[in-house]
């Protein structure tokens, strides 16, 4: 174990090796080489990736839920909003392996700390996004489409536009609604 640590210390002490002119990287990630840039020698050469915690390997036992990971490369993750990506990972977790899910929006709102308006637009937004489906009760995370799809919102214009897609202008009809019927 001594031996261990001392040549590990070693190894910690000596200056870093120059850096190879040939060897591309990725902008993100400093000096490192990156599996999307490698050079042909670099091809030639496999990482050997080692569990840092052997004993605590992650293992399937019971349920399991998976993102591909084209969700992250091909920019489905950067299209989403703080509140669509929380909720759209949430449904994630939740479903089973044909992604249903029949979890209710305020138990939902509960668990991911949100207002019934910051869910309702992230949930319109996901199905807008073709990320998710829901017939009322029931949600199913839908395989990736072909590209991540941008939300087609724009400018709020009118007040019928207002009252069909602003949070805000629909949660103050619902609030005066009730007011008057009190």
């Amino acid at each position: 174990m001594k031996k261990q640590r001392d040549d590990l210390k070693t190894q910690l002490s000596q200056p870093a090796p120059a850096a190879d002119p040939d060897r591309r990287t990725h902008p993100n990630c400093g000096n490192q080489p990156t599996i999307h840039h490698r050079n042909t020698k670099a091809k030639a050469q496999r990482i050997e990736k080692k569990p840092l915690e052997p004993h605590r390997i992650r293992k399937i036992a019971g349920s399991f839920a998976f993102i591909e990971h084209r969700f992250l490369r091909q920019g489905f993750w950067d299209s989403l909003s703080h509140h669509e990506l929380l909720l759209y990972l949430f449904l994630v977790l939740v479903s089973d392996r044909n992604g249903l899910s029949y979890y209710c929006y305020d138990k939902i709102c509960s668990i991911l700390q949100i207002t019934v308006d910051e869910y309702i637009l992230s949930r319109n937004l996901l199905i807008e996004k073709d990320l998710i489906a829901f017939d009322g009760s029931l949600f199913q995370v839908l395989s990736l489409p072909q590209k991540p799809r941008s939300s087609s919102a724009g400018a709020l214009k009118t007040a019928k536009d207002m009252q069909t897609n602003d949070p805000a202008t629909i949660h103050q009809l619902i609030a005066h609604c009730f007011e008057e019927k009190t």
